[in-house]
Parts: structure tokens; sequence; C-alpha cells
């Protein structure tokens, strides 16, 4: 197993200036290239790029490859949870905004 993760936390801009303009096709490009050289683990946030981070490896991972081909990883954004009921809240968006049923690893995200 190759031991390279890919992280969404700088992706690819059609605007420097826009955090949320992610360039998806050049993202498309790079998933395809990372998968190719044989590494499968991808790593996300909630808050990342204007939280659109996770709907981004949604479009460019999650609709274009079957859910065997990658190994996937979110944070759970415990700055914005206020009470431990908020936590399914965040977990179910997480899951929803990744197009996925589950996560392979979800740590805490304590500060950005």
């Amino acid at each position: 197993m190759k031991k390279l993760g890919f992280g969404t936390m700088r992706l690819p801009l059609t605007d420097p200036g826009d955090v949320k303009s992610i360039d998806y096709e050049q993202m498309c490009q790079m998933v395809d290239h990372f998968l190719e050289q044989g590494f499968t683990y991808f790593d996300t946030a909630y808050p990342y790029h204007g939280e659109q981070s996770e709907s981004a490896v949604k479009r460019c991972l999650v609709d274009r490859y079957p859910r065997e081909r990658y190994i996937l990883a979110d944070k759970m954004p415990i700055l914005r949870v206020k009470s431990p009921e908020e936590y399914p809240r965040y977990f179910e968006e997480q899951l929803r905004r990744c197009g996925v049923e589950y996560f392979d690893a979800c740590v805490i995200l304590g500060t950005i």
C-alpha cells in the first residue's frame, strides 16, 4: 500500500482571490493521476475552501469512481459544534456533502 494522501485544504482555483472558485477540471485531472499512480487516500474537512471542499471531493472523486477504489477521511468541525446533540447533524451533513455512506476515518478538527 502506498502511503501518500491527497489533501483538499488547498485546491486549484479559477480565481486566486476566491477560495470557493475550485477549478474542478484541474482537480479531476489531479484525482485521476493520483489514483493512476496507485494512491488511494483522500482527506477533506468541513470548513476547507469556504465549505466547498467536501462537495468538490464528491464531484471529482466520489461521483467518478467506485467506493472501493479510495479511502476517504473527513474531519469533524468541533469549533462549530455547540452541544453533543449537534455531532450527528454535522456528521450526516458531511456524509451528504461527500456523497458517501461512510468514512474510512473521521477525526476531530479543532482549529483552522
